[in-house]
């Protein structure tokens, strides 16, 4: 596929952000500018290729890099001005826990407000995932006199999916999810949907559309995410029959293959 605009300007561009000589209130208008020109250059082009699926998720691929590269070098070129903290926000859910440290560690953009509020989030949630990595065990939480602990921990292997009604990436794995369910509950597995992030009204109806038989927990909000330094959902867990936690952010074929690799089936 040739190169696209999206690409080229993503070439072009590439000084914005890191010329010197700049006042930062100009290079924070010139990087808003390019990522706002980025996006609906790249809405307008998927519109034109939408009768070609191939051309367009290949599209959708490069251009979704560019953006990444564009906004990391200027996060790491601005890490004392507010161009960073403004990169820092389109970056920070694609950096590993290890890469987005260092990079909080070297960050001394003086923060204010909601900025400030962030990146202390940010920090909050690297340590979180350190302690319920892999390998640890589970953290408790209670909601409305419901205990994690009342399904985990139990002597079965769980599947634990934190999900929203709103969250479209959470809906389209109910079917993954709904079909482990079936293959592998008995005494030595089972699964759990915590409702994250939403309205109690809308986590019920979702659920009955989703035909959810399993376990619940609704209305948890941010009580088990900030716990678990969970960023983004859905977000699903495999725990083992004594709460350790064996794989996270599972998705897809991963789900089953955890499942049936720790089941021995």
């Amino acid at each position: 596929m040739k190169k696209n605009l999206l690409l080229m300007a993503a070439v072009v561009l590439a000084c914005m952000v890191s010329c010197k000589g700049k006042t930062e209130e100009k290079k924070l208008a010139e990087f808003n500018e390019w990522n706002q020109t980025f996006v609906e250059n790249y809405r307008a082009r998927l519109v034109a290729l939408q009768d070609d699926a191939e051309a367009a998720e290949a599209f959708a691929d490069s251009a979704y890099n560019a953006y990444l590269d564009y906004n990391k070098k200027a996060l790491k070129e601005n890490l004392n001005n507010a161009v960073g903290v403004a990169a820092l926000k389109e970056v920070y859910s694609d950096l590993e826990d290890d890469e987005l440290e260092k990079i909080l560690g070297k960050f001394t953009a003086p923060l204010t407000g909601q900025d400030s509020a962030f990146v202390a989030s940010l920090k909050e949630g690297v340590q979180s995932r350190k302690g319920t990595a892999e390998g640890q065990m589970f953290t408790d939480f209670e909601i409305d006199g419901v205990k994690f602990s009342d399904f985990v921990g139990k002597g079965k292997y769980v599947i634990v999916d934190f999900w929203a009604s709103w969250c479209g990436p959470c809906r389209r794995e109910m079917p993954n999810l709904r079909a482990v369910y079936e293959e592998f509950k008995g005494d030595n597995f089972d699964m759990l949907s915590v409702a994250v992030w939403d309205k109690l009204e809308d986590t019920i109806k979702a659920a009955e559309e989703e035909n959810i038989t399993w376990n619940q927990i609704q209305n948890a909000q941010r009580v088990p995410t900030d716990i678990y330094g969970i960023e983004g959902i859905p977000h699903i867990i495999l725990f083992g029959p004594d709460g350790t936690i064996v794989k996270r952010g599972l998705r897809g074929e991963e789900i089953r293959k955890a499942v049936a690799e720790a089941l021995g089936k």
